[in-house]
This record gives C-alpha cells, structure tokens and sequence, in this order.
C-alpha cells in the first residue's frame, strides 16, 4: 500500500478552504495524491470517491458528524470496492496501519498472482492484518468471473505486466525503455507491484516514487537504493 501525504488544508489566497460538503474536496485531493484509490492503489480516471477514515455516520448515529464529514485530514481517496469493504466501520486508529501516516509499503507484501499479505512481525502484523481485512485486499472471487470486485485480479494482470516490462528492460536497458515503463506504471496502477518487481533497480524504484503524486518520498532512504525506512512519527 503506498504511503502518501495529503499535506495540509488546501488555501486560497492564504486562507483555510472550508468545503461546505466533502466531495468538494476530491479535486484537492487528486491533484496532491493522483488519480490512485489509497488503499488498492487502483487507477480511476472516475469512480473515485472522497473516503472518510472514520465514517461520517457513526454506527448507530441518526445523522451525519458533520466534523467528520467535512474533516481535510479524516479524507482518503477509495475506489468503489474498497469504500463499500470497509463500509462505515468505526475504526480504532491504531489498532491499524494507514497510507497517511504509516510506511504501508514496508508493511504489507506484494507476491506472484496478486496476492496481499503483512510483511511484518508481531504487533504490527497484526495491525497490517486488520488494514487488509478491513478493505477487503485479501478478497480473491475466483468462482466468479463477473464478480464486480476485480481488485485482485487486475493487481495479478498489473504483476505480469511488471514482470513482462522487466524482462523487456533487461534486454534493451535504455533510457527510453525506462520512461516507458514509469508511462505504463502511471496509466496502470497498483504502485507497490512495481515496486516489488523492480526492487533491485534503484533508478526505477526513484522514478516510480517521484511519477505518483503524494508518495512520501521520506518513507525511502535514497542514499541506500530507496530501501524503504520507517515513516516518521508513523508506526511502521
């Protein structure tokens, strides 16, 4: 899951925007994070709704928590599958991992067949365990092909793309091959797949970082070929 920074209250002519209802706030936060939903890291050109952390609506409220709903720093960016998972869940923050505020990347692993899983030990595997049941990326609709969740198997189409895309790179390693690889990346999605299959490739890994809007470059370390490092003041 790829770490990002929605980074303060946007302003207009140095004064706080207030959004008088939150899907004011999408364009905000595509321009600071892509066109990318935060938790699958699927790419929608549409379909992709102003997520709240915690839900505006309680579970049991009769009526919306306007502080919520209108809170810059309780929004997210989700695509239609990963909204409906998580559903309106009130969430206990840190017995999570969250895009904004922890190194997700570091905590969850990205394998063959597009399969997500905690890459962490102890309490944090099981927080990293809870982020993926809450938004459904352990979900594989096998039996069903006209299932509308698709998430898994474009996260498995995205692998062999990435993988096709290494192989084309190691045998005309140029710079056109690479900027085309970032372009493919880009219009595809699913960021941490490419940056599982190009892990030992620091210029890939840098270019991946920089090409998707909002990635918090602080969660790599570039002095050791952008290892991903703890967040910091995240939990991972």
């Amino acid at each position: 899951m790829r770490p990002v920074g929605r980074g303060p209250r946007p302003q207009a002519e140095g004064v706080d925007i207030e959004f008088k209802e939150y899907p004011q706030a999408r364009a905000k936060l595509i321009e600071r994070m892509g066109e990318f939903c935060s938790y699958c890291e699927m790419h929608l050109d549409a379909s992709l709704a102003v997520e709240h952390v915690q839900p505006k609506q309680p579970p049991g409220a009769a009526v919306v928590d306007q502080a919520r709903a209108l809170d810059w720093n309780n929004f997210l960016l989700a695509c239609t599958n990963c909204n409906s998972t998580k559903t309106n869940t009130e969430v206990d923050l840190a017995q999570y991992l969250w895009p904004d505020r922890d190194n997700t990347f570091r905590a969850l692993e990205y394998s063959e067949g597009g399969i997500v899983s905690s890459a962490l030990e102890g309490d944090l595997k099981v927080k990293a365990h809870n982020t993926i049941k809450l938004t459904g990326l352990d979900k594989q609709p096998l039996n069903d092909p006209k299932a509308s969740d698709r998430r898994w198997r474009n996260r498995r189409e995205t692998w062999d793309i990435a993988m096709r895309s290494k192989d084309r790179l190691q045998t005309c390693d140029c710079q056109e091959m690479r900027d085309q690889i970032e372009e493919t990346a880009t219009a595809q999605g699913f960021w941490s797949i490419w940056m599982t299959i190009f892990n030992d490739d620091p210029d890939m890994l840098r270019r991946f970082i920089r090409a998707f809007p909002g990635t918090s470059s602080d969660c790599f370390d570039a002095a050791a070929g952008y290892a991903a490092v703890a967040r910091p003041g995240g939990g991972c």
